[in-house]
């Protein structure tokens, strides 16, 4: 028996003039950032890519040639045997849409399925985005907060009932493991959403591009798994690029058996001039859904590590702060009201004196007001180095 390979998750990526979106935005929230400092906001990874990919596109640059290209058939049939794998779940090559980022899956199914004036509703507080594809495509905004009690959060099935039942309302745009309060939803929570969505003939965007990252002890349900009925009636958004930090690579698979639902989807993606993705992408994707399970096992592990240990140095030195638990994703979400700060001082105090930088909770919605979100998939040491700087702000200010 071969030894299985030990993967890296500690070294310090120095990620400064690169371009990186996240290190951008940091220095513009404070241009005179020291070297050195990580940013914890955006979700992709402080850590090294699997080697697999990199060595991988590295041959096939050797030979490629970089014109247009379509998704080939090893490509989509490493992205069939990807969802069996890893999530029991049997698809069709011809049910995968390919589109340069879940973001942009959501603007093209509401341009696709519903009309100015028509409701989309979203369960708060969300992904940010979430709020732009209904608003900024003129369609109306129904909001169903999650509950949050007992330092969870739970769906309101009597709210979405009502929602749904809005004649206005055409859309469910949902978020499975939810971004960013890290729940996996259970498979009675899902049946539930799923009921109510067919009882009212709402068609479900289902956003799991989280849905590989799920925390030891949590097990993720495919929504469009649970029946052939609301097999019809979905989309589910999927990616390799929280996964396997592809996000650059512009290439995301959108899963919709529904034939005629796939044929409107299309005909809006070439409407808005959209045919074909990133060629590096898609071999990118295809080499981390047939190489790197290995390296997704180990990274899990790493932050299910972190998200401990941070729990831990919390409550222990910070108690004010409540963790939320991380069940899916590297997000973790943190209630920081207890520390009686109000949010926007909070922020100016994380960025300006702790050289914090997380994405603060307003940003998802008012029901994220007194939150951070933090990213853990980073190295452990560097998690605790932020800590440690939060930690001596806050002393400073207890004395």
């Amino acid at each position: 028996m071969t030894n299985k390979r030990k993967y890296d998750f500690e070294t310090i990526i120095d990620r400064s003039d690169t371009g990186s979106s996240k290190w951008e935005q940091m220095k513009r929230c404070n241009p005179g950032i020291a070297p050195g400092i990580i940013p914890f906001s955006v979700a992709d990874m402080e850590l090294k890519h699997p080697p697999e990919i990199i060595s991988g596109l590295q041959k096939y640059l050797d030979t490629a040639v970089l014109g247009y290209t379509s998704p080939t058939f090893k490509y989509l049939e490493s992205v069939c045997q990807w969802m069996m794998k890893r999530h029991n779940w049997q698809i069709e090559p011809e049910w995968i849409v390919g589109t340069p980022g879940v973001v942009n899956a959501f603007f093209q199914a509401i341009q696709a399925f519903t009309d100015p004036g028509d409701a989309v509703i979203v369960q708060t507080p969300v992904y940010y985005p979430f709020y732009a594809a209904v608003e900024g495509n003129r369609r109306v905004l129904l909001k169903n907060p999650l509950l949050y009690t007992d330092n969870t959060y739970q769906i309101d099935f009597d709210d979405l009932e009502k929602k749904a039942g809005d004649p206005r309302t055409k859309i469910l745009l949902f978020c499975s493991p939810h971004n960013p309060v890290g729940r996996v939803w259970t498979r009675e929570e899902l049946t539930r959403v799923g009921e109510i969505c067919l009882a009212n003939d709402i068609l479900i965007i289902s956003d799991e591009i989280h849905f590989d990252l799920i925390m030891p002890g949590f097990k993720h349900t495919v929504l469009a798994d649970l029946s052939a009925e609301l097999t019809q009636k979905i989309l589910v958004c999927t990616a390799p690029s929280k996964t396997f930090n592809l996000a650059g690579m512009q290439t995301s698979n959108i899963i919709i058996p529904n034939k005629e639902l796939r044929k409107r989807f299309t005909a809006q993606m070439a409407v808005n001039g959209i045919f074909s993705l990133n060629i590096l992408g898609y071999k990118a994707c295809e080499i981390a859904y047939t190489e790197c399970a290995e390296w997704l096992d180990q990274l899990i592990q790493h932050i299910y590590h972190n998200h401990l240990q941070l729990k831990e140095y919390i409550a222990r030195k910070i108690p004010e702060i409540s963790v939320i638990p991380l069940e899916g994703t590297y997000l973790q979400w943190m209630d920081c009201r207890g520390l009686g700060i109000d949010h926007l001082e909070l922020e100016k105090l994380m960025q300006e004196k702790a050289l914090l930088f997380f994405d603060e909770g307003y940003i998802f919605g008012e029901e994220g007001v007194g939150f951070e979100r933090m990213n853990l998939a980073c190295p452990a040491g560097v998690m605790m180095e932020g800590l440690g700087r939060l930690e001596t702000v806050l002393s400073s200010l207890r004395s």
